[in-house]
C-alpha cells in the first residue's frame, strides 16, 4: 500500500492521482493504530475525502493518515477489503465488509457468503 499520508482534502487530491476502484486503512496521529479497513468499488479518492474530519470512535481523535491502493475492479477491491480485515481487525468497523449488491462474491478468506 502506498503512504502514509496527511489525511486532508488538498493531501488526497495530490497523492490519490485517478478514479479508480480501491481499498485503504486509516490511522490516528496519537498511537499509530490501524483503525478502520475500507474501499471504493468506483473511486477511492472520493471516499477517502468523506473520511476527512471524521473522529474515530474509538480513539476519540479524528483519524490523521491514511495508506491506500488502487485495484482494477470493484472484485478486486472487495477481495483485498476482506483480506485487509482479516488481518488488521480493525476496532472501527467490526462488522465484515459487505460484498456490492446484485453479486454473489465470497469472501477470500473465511467464505462468509458461501
Amino acid at each position: 500500500m502506498k503512504g502514509p499520508y496527511s489525511l486532508t482534502t488538498s493531501n488526497i487530491g495530490i497523492v490519490v492521482t485517478r478514479k479508480s476502484p480501491g481499498v485503504y486503512i486509516l490511522y490516528v496521529a496519537c498511537n499509530g493504530q490501524k483503525l478502520y479497513v475500507g474501499r471504493s468499488d468506483t473511486d477511492v479518492r472520493a471516499r477517502l475525502k468523506r473520511h476527512v474530519g471524521e473522529c474515530s470512535p474509538t480513539a476519540r481523535s479524528a483519524y490523521s493518515y491514511f495508506k491506500f491502493d488502487y485495484a482494477t475492479s470493484p472484485k478486486k477491491a472487495f477481495e483485498r477489503e476482506c483480506n485487509l480485515w482479516h488481518y488488521h481487525r480493525p476496532p472501527d468497523n467490526l462488522n465484515h465488509p459487505q460484498r456490492p449488491a446484485g453479486t454473489s462474491w465470497k469472501c477470500p478468506r473465511c467464505k462468509i457468503f458461501g
